[in-house]
């Protein structure tokens, strides 16, 4: 029996734990059993019990991702996550000078512009996940 063996059923266990078949504890036990295992018996021992994990497109799937893994993902979410910095911090802003009775320009309304810039990058594909 070899390591490649034992990591094989961790992560099946590591799985089992993540959907809710195992606790805490009883994952803890299972791995301390699975790198104590000296024979295949022993090893198939510490999964016979265990369903087999649900299919990715079920309720207890992955949630999906919104931005991609690429450059361009990783840019969109970088440039979105400063735009709702810049959009919260403005507004913020914006609105507690309007409620001291200072009256001001809504310049927050300008950061629509790259919001929607934005917008229509993720329209066209740029930093959008692909479909399976």
């Amino acid at each position: 029996m070899s390591d490649v063996e034992r990591t094989r059923v961790e992560e099946r266990l590591r799985r089992a734990q993540e959907v809710g078949q195992l606790d805490l504890a009883e994952f803890d036990e299972r791995v301390r059993a699975t790198w104590a295992a000296r024979t295949r018996g022993e090893l198939e021992r510490v999964i016979a019990d265990l369903p087999e994990p649900p299919l990715a497109g079920s309720a207890v799937a992955k949630r999906s991702r919104v931005f991609s893994d690429t450059g361009g993902g990783t840019a969109m979410r970088v440039l979105t996550i400063i735009w709702t910095c810049l959009a919260v911090v403005n507004t913020t802003a914006w609105g507690i000078l309007a409620l001291t009775g200072i009256v001001v320009h809504p310049w927050p309304l300008w950061l629509l512009v790259p919001g929607a810039a934005l917008a229509v990058l993720y329209a066209f594909g740029i930093g959008r996940p692909q479909r399976d």
